[in-house]
């Protein structure tokens, strides 16, 4: 009966939508040197983030 578990190519997306988000969320929390917004601002005063 195969409709009982999802199928591998679910395992697969959502793997890879967790892999997506966890490395846009790292793009974004990105010290100041590569944010253009902060260029002139040390990189101290950027919010540190846990990861």
């Amino acid at each position: 009966m195969p409709q009982l578990n999802p199928s591998p190519w679910f395992y697969i997306m959502v793997a890879t939508w967790a892999t997506m988000m966890l490395l846009i969320t790292k793009l974004t929390a990105t010290p100041t040197h590569t944010t253009p917004i902060n260029t002139n601002k040390p990189p101290h005063t950027k919010t540190t983030w846990p990861w």
